[in-house]
């Protein structure tokens, strides 16, 4: 059996002060496999970014205890979150954010080489990458030059680029259109397989989240499993 990549356990996370508190999460559980690919569909302002940043080590929650890849880490201080966040979770967002002034090729490696991969080796796992993806003929393009599918599989390749146990996603098709989406969700989905990740993607596509492994929603402040 595959090992739980991301554990969230009795994740507590509330904003405000006093009688204005905004009570996101309570006691939220939720395990992800590796090689698994959870859909979490809520409406806007249930919590799905927060949940996200959570699972991401960008936000702390107030109680409950957060695991990836078997690593507590509410005991660990802001350096060793960055660390381990860093070299863990890879994140796909709603717009490319790639650099415009380099090609895909160089926007895939560019966090390969900042971890200390060499540039050979840092190509190569991006021309394999983007072949995966579908896009290796257009790794010498600048973003310009590449359709808004393209550019979001490139980033999808960007964020796998380390290897990450944990790929994150906010609306990654968000911006796209239906046939377009299922292109990039499917390629999505098989990077995920390939590369044994544990993936959590939040969605307003309830098309492509049945497509998912299993798909949950957030519900009076827990994780609960959902029936589209």
């Amino acid at each position: 059996m595959s090992k739980p990549h991301l554990v969230l356990r009795d994740v507590h996370r509330h904003y405000g002060q006093g009688d204005k508190v905004i009570r996101v999460l309570e006691a939220a559980n939720l395990t992800v496999q590796s090689g698994e690919l959870v859909a979490l569909v809520a409406p806007s302002g249930a919590g799905k970014s927060t949940l996200l940043h959570l699972s991401g080590l960008l936000e702390s929650p107030q109680g409950g205890e957060i695991e990836i890849i078997g690593i507590p880490t509410s005991k660990l201080g802001d350096r060793g979150r960055t660390q381990l966040r860093r070299s863990t979770v890879g994140y796909v967002y709603q717009f490319h954010h790639l650099l415009p002034e380099f090609t895909a090729l160089e926007n895939v490696s560019m966090p390969q080489l900042i971890a200390g991969v060499s540039p050979a080796d840092a190509d190569k796992r991006s021309m394999e990458l983007l072949d995966l993806l579908g896009v290796g003929p257009r790794a010498s393009h600048r973003p310009a030059e590449l359709s808004g599918g393209e550019q979001q599989r490139i980033a999808i390749a960007r964020a796998a680029a380390n290897h990450p146990k944990v790929i994150l996603a906010d609306e990654p098709t968000g911006n796209l259109d239906p046939e377009t989406s299922d292109i990039v969700f499917g390629a999505l989905a098989n990077l995920i397989k390939n590369e044994g990740a544990a993936a959590l993607i939040a969605t307003h596509n309830h098309d492509l989240a049945r497509r998912a492994d299993r798909v949950v929603t957030l519900k009076g402040g827990l994780v609960v499993d959902h029936i589209l």
